[in-house]
């Protein structure tokens, strides 16, 4: 796929984006790298998104209309940590390593910087997702912990990274 990540556009995640998102986070090799359960139906991610507020923002990288990645950004809602935010996200694996997901990121942390004015981002990341792991970096996250044991993945126990940005 030679497509420039300029012709992929970031959206807000809607209702017409339940289709996609569903459709991406049962591709194997996206579930696998994140916490989601595999075969999920709409109606999961309809209930999320239903559930949404101006604590979290959603957004989806289209394509010519198609979800290529989704990321979520949710603020704390403990007033003593109301400062703090937490990102999750996924990109196809058609689109990995062709700049979708910095530009994911890179909508995400603006909204956190300028308008939710969060000083503390924080994301959970398989210690063996290399590419994931670099993106995070590039943006400023710094790793904070290893968490041993931290989920199951194709029938064993593997580790996480915790991982923070300050701004």
């Amino acid at each position: 796929m030679n497509v420039a990540v300029d012709q992929v556009v970031i959206h807000r995640f809607t209702e017409a984006h339940i289709e996609g998102v569903t459709a991406l986070y049962n591709e194997p090799e996206v579930c696998r790298q994140v916490l989601q359960m595999p075969y999920q139906s709409a109606d999961v991610w309809r209930k999320r998104l239903a559930g949404a507020d101006e604590r979290s923002l959603k957004l989806v990288a289209l394509h010519q209309g198609q979800v290529i990645g989704n990321i979520g950004l949710e603020q704390y809602a403990r007033i003593r940590q109301r400062h703090v935010g937490a990102i999750g996200m996924g990109v196809a694996s058609g689109w990995h390593g062709k700049g979708v997901g910095s530009r994911l990121m890179a909508a995400v942390l603006e909204v956190a910087d300028n308008w939710m004015n969060l000083h503390r981002v924080e994301l959970t990341v398989f210690a063996d997702n290399e590419a994931a792991l670099a993106l995070y970096r590039k943006f400023g996250f710094e790793t904070e912990g290893r968490l041993r044991d931290y989920a199951i993945r194709d029938g064993v126990l593997v580790d996480a990274i915790s991982m923070a940005r300050l701004k």
